[in-house]
């Protein structure tokens, strides 16, 4: 019996040792004693449903308890973050977080969550950025060719995304309204029909998500001129960003993230932050997320809570000065 103790207690030390994110309290937490539930506010097979399972089975590995998802889809999101905030503060419920909770609250004329009061940051999973993409047919080989061929042509071209108040959509918005561009947006009901378009020359301009650009580069049906990403993505190390082109002010790119209702216990948002962040880095995980599209991050409690509030800030500039509404 004594054996048994001291070999418990070695491997709870050799545990808070390899985790400097979990806090000395949260090591003799008795947590989770039975399954916790991951909400995804979206339809199975989305990227936001694809990252929250990888990230449910690693958690599960490690802490021993299941992690399941639960898909709760309707109203752009809304409806399961909705619930989420209203769950119990018991570390039993996390939300799988994507870019649409801080751009929902300015789209919709009402959100059932307030992103900030209503949750708490645990870690800040993945990002991606929108690309910039023409069909070959189109004359131009870089962003200042492309922005020189709009203004020579006033209300000749439209660009693609995959929907009104999308981050590929925003990002669309930035460009236009930074250089007083007369473009007209064009919202499809996905990245892949969105691409479609343009590899159909329907438009000749558009903005998606990597998952549904990079399959359609090798047949040179796509001609990629930047990323909207602050740096280069290493799914396309040899693609410029907008600010390199010579655009700086347009940036921006998804995410996905978790949280979970505000007041949540510290020392559980610590374990969840340390065994999020351990998963993120797992060579495994690294790889099958390069292969979405995805840059795996991994990041603090308190760098996701930031970046909740400046994209809150960021994306609502945006939306009212397009005038872009949801419906």
């Amino acid at each position: 019996m004594i054996g048994q103790h001291r070999r418990r207690f070695l491997h709870l030390a050799a545990a808070a040792a390899a985790s400097p994110l979990l806090s000395r309290g949260a090591v003799g937490l008795d947590y989770p004693l039975r399954p916790v539930r991951v909400i995804v506010p979206f339809a199975p097979g989305g990227i936001t449903d694809v990252v929250a399972r990888l990230v449910a089975a690693a958690l599960s590995e490690e802490v021993g308890k299941q992690f399941y998802v639960e898909n709760i889809v309707g109203g752009s999101g809304n409806v399961g973050m909705g619930q989420a905030a209203r769950a119990a503060p018991d570390g039993y419920t996390m939300l799988t977080a994507f870019s649409s909770i801080v751009i929902n609250p300015a789209l919709f004329s009402r959100v059932p969550y307030d992103p900030v009061k209503d949750f708490d940051p645990v870690s800040l999973a993945v990002t991606s950025a929108s690309v910039l993409v023409v069909n070959p047919a189109l004359p131009v080989s870089s962003v200042k060719e492309l922005v020189a061929l709009i203004r020579a042509s006033p209300g000749t071209y439209t660009y693609a995304s995959a929907g009104t108040g999308t981050t590929s959509h925003l990002a669309g918005e930035q460009f236009r309204l930074s250089q007083g561009l007369d473009l007209v947006h064009v919202p499809f009901t996905g990245g892949a029909p969105a691409m479609a378009s343009v590899v159909a020359g329907h438009t000749a301009i558009g903005l998606g998500s990597m998952a549904s650009v990079v399959p359609l580069m090798g047949d040179k049906t796509l001609r990629v001129l930047a990323v909207t990403s602050k740096v280069r993505s290493q799914a396309l190390p040899g693609v410029a960003t907008m600010a390199e082109a010579g655009y700086p002010n347009i940036e921006g790119d998804n995410f996905v993230g978790f949280v979970v209702p505000a007041r949540t216990p510290p020392d559980i948002v610590g374990l969840l932050n340390g065994a999020i962040a351990r998963a993120m880095m797992a060579r495994e995980m690294k790889e099958r997320q390069l292969t979405l599209g995805n840059e795996p991050v991994g990041s603090t409690a308190e760098v996701f809570g930031s970046r909740i509030k400046a994209e809150l800030v960021l994306w609502s500039k945006v939306i009212r000065a397009a005038g872009i509404r949801a419906g």
